[in-house]
């Protein structure tokens, strides 16, 4: 038979119990951003695994993340090697040469804009003042009838509003006066002897 466990053996071990499956859980993250190819880092690997930054450099565990480390700084100076990661040289030219073909796109979008402004300029030489000012005048006449239609259709809407509450206050009054009556038939009526 086995003797019966005091309160604080029972929480010291469920403490270690959580600190196993803690690491474990650490250790899992650790492996898992080591396939993915993920940067490690001891404070991306404590957000992930959801555990405090201590317990990633605690003894044990902070072993494991600086090899995994280690073993992902050597693998990225072996793809250097081979030229799969580009070069500090290389990224520079690549900008160079955006940089250059910005400049050109420029270039060319002013002029684009530089053409489409004179041929506008010479459209509106070419229209005569009098096309001008009857298309201006279409335009303040279509403003006006639009203005008017406004009008009469907020009329129309203060009038519908006006409808609407007085349909309202009626309905109210006859929700009242119900219940009145039903109060009326439900009291109890005095006999008359």
């Amino acid at each position: 038979m086995t003797e019966p466990r005091t309160p604080a053996q029972v929480l010291r071990e469920a403490r270690q119990k959580a600190s196993r499956e803690k690491r474990a859980r650490v250790i899992a993250v650790v492996d898992q951003m080591k396939a993915s190819g993920e940067p490690i880092s001891f404070l991306a690997v404590a957000r992930i695994a959801g555990v405090s930054n201590w317990l990633v450099y605690a003894e044990g565990v902070r072993e494991h993340i600086e090899e995994a480390r280690k073993s992902q700084a050597k693998g990225e100076s072996r793809k250097a090697k081979e030229g799969a990661v580009a070069s500090a040289a290389s990224v520079a030219t690549d900008f160079e040469l955006i940089r250059a073909e910005l400049r050109a796109v420029r270039a060319e979008r002013d002029a684009l804009k530089a053409a489409v402004q004179r041929s506008l300029g010479r459209q509106v030489d070419q229209a005569g003042s009098a096309e001008l000012v009857a298309r201006i005048r279409e335009l303040i006449t279509q403003i006006e009838v639009r203005d008017e239609t406004i009008k009469a259709l907020t009329s129309e809407r203060n009038a519908l509003k006006h409808v609407l509450e007085e349909a309202q206050d009626d309905l109210i009054s006859s929700r009242t006066a119900l219940r009145n009556m039903i109060r009326g038939q439900n009291a109890p009526q005095d006999e008359v002897h």
